[in-house]
């Protein structure tokens, strides 16, 4: 991508604006009069649009968890020839077979630089995951890296939603809904089906490797919600008020542009004679929204003990067990540490739940070295993990004034099920090999 590209998507993205609000029924339109009053599917669409519907969830659904929203569209999503099995590149989706779940404790460095150009679809790498895309049930775990943007191309995912958190380099999605401009910092959520493009805007910092790096959650099963808050109250965590949504925004494009369709683990290709980004206007609730997650009001204890990092969680996929998440998205933030008596870091646990933990920026507190931005830690349930013994031997002995965190933004995808590796995932350059020796040289304090 050139530099005038990039300068011409920042320019589009620092113009955007935005309604606000997590769940909350939107409407906007492009194109004054181009929103129907009175009637989602009135016989002639005002302008002379298509009227489409487009449902994330069961009909009869319970009316909160109902998702779909009425496009209004210069040409039916049904205008389009047939798709034909693309090449998966290095997507796999769910049920992972290819390797054996692995209980040890594994970590990764960031994806090595892309080979040529490469946009974000093709720069989509996966970890790993479970569960069954075709049955909507678990989550995979990818990493993209891209030096170009996507061009005449549109990506969309009938398995499941995306949150896409940026490590590196700053991404404008062009969607059907309108643009998100997505930063280092947020996090932008792409729901099921939605079509979209990624555009760079940034190039890569010594023009070389990529210009935009970070994670995927691809989320097959229910959609991302905000937590309840029990005992905590009506306010805290991540506030609906700072979720932002796109406002309409249409391509009247007429020539050819590559539409790929992940459908049940594989990708579709079609070649549409027009842009499908050409929703003109459109209401509902089944819309991509970009979060800041700087604005997370913090919880944490102000007497003693390390709270449990549930107390973290941005987002979250319920499965049909309360309190067991298909996945939830949780965020180390910048924070204030004031327990009395207590081991400030992490503590050291296993856990029922598997945890993939990811670094935006800086340093975790609970690794000194080795866990670094665009890498990633597994932690399968059930495998013991806590601090290294440099943060063990530094917090045991600190004294314990307040403390500020500010200098990391970690993140996690917790799952209720173990995550199995992809055999690229296993088998990576990138896999650090000597993980476990973290943990060498803790030391026996026992006495009597």
């Amino acid at each position: 991508m050139t530099g005038t590209a990039n300068e011409q998507a920042r320019k589009t993205a620092e113009g955007l604006v935005y309604a606000t609000g997590f769940g909350n029924e939107h409407s906007s339109e492009a194109v004054p009069g181009a929103l129907p009053t009175g009637r989602n599917s009135p016989q002639r669409a005002p302008l002379g649009l298509y009227a489409e519907q487009l449902s994330g969830s069961a009909f009869t659904e319970p009316r909160a968890a109902n998702h779909r929203s009425w496009l209004y569209r210069i040409r039916p999503s049904a205008a389009h020839p047939p798709f034909v099995r693309a090449e998966p590149r290095a997507v796999r989706s769910a049920p992972f077979t290819e390797c054996a779940p692995d209980p040890n404790r594994l970590r990764w460095n960031p994806l090595p630089d892309p080979e040529g150009p490469t946009d974000f679809l093709d720069g989509l790498w996966t970890l790993g995951g479970n569960g069954d895309a075709a049955q909507r049930s678990g989550m995979a775990v990818h990493l993209y890296h891209a030096n170009a943007s996507m061009e005449r191309r549109v990506f969309s995912n009938a398995d499941g939603e995306l949150l896409i958190v940026p490590e590196r380099g700053g991404l404008l999605l062009r969607t059907e809904l309108g643009l998100l401009r997505a930063v280092p910092g947020e996090v932008a959520l792409i729901p099921r089906g939605v079509r979209f493009r990624v555009e760079l805007l940034d190039t890569a910092p010594d023009g070389q490797g990529p210009a935009a790096r970070g994670y995927v959650c691809e989320n097959y099963g229910q959609p991302f919600r905000l937590p309840d808050l029990g005992p905590i109250g009506a306010n805290g965590l991540a506030n609906a008020r700072d979720f932002r949504a796109p406002v309409a925004a249409y391509e009247d494009v007429e020539g050819p542009v590559e539409v790929v369709n992940k459908f049940c683990g594989n990708l579709w290709t079609a070649t549409y004679d027009h842009s499908p980004l050409d929703v003109v206007a459109w209401h509902g609730n089944h819309v991509p929204y970009v979060y800041d997650l700087r604005c997370f009001n913090v919880i944490g204890s102000i007497s003693y003990d390390h709270p449990d990092p549930s107390i973290f969680t941005v987002l979250t996929s319920p499965s049909d067990t309360p309190g067991l998440a298909g996945v939830d998205f949780v965020v180390f933030a910048p924070r204030w540490l004031v327990g009395e008596d207590t081991f400030r870091p992490p503590y050291f646990h296993r856990n029922v739940m598997t945890e993939y933990m990811g670094l935006i920026e800086g340093a975790y507190d609970a690794k000194a070295e080795g866990f670094v931005p665009g890498g990633g830690s597994l932690h399968n349930m059930m495998s013991a993990h806590g601090p290294d013994r440099e943060t063990f031997d530094k917090a045991s002995a600190a004294e314990l004034v307040p403390q500020k965190i500010d200098d990391g933004l970690a993140f996690m995808f917790e799952t209720r099920w173990p995550l199995t590796l992809t055999a690229q995932a296993r088998d990576a350059g990138h896999l650090q090999r000597g993980y476990d020796d973290v943990w060498q040289g803790l030391q026996r304090h026992f006495r009597l």
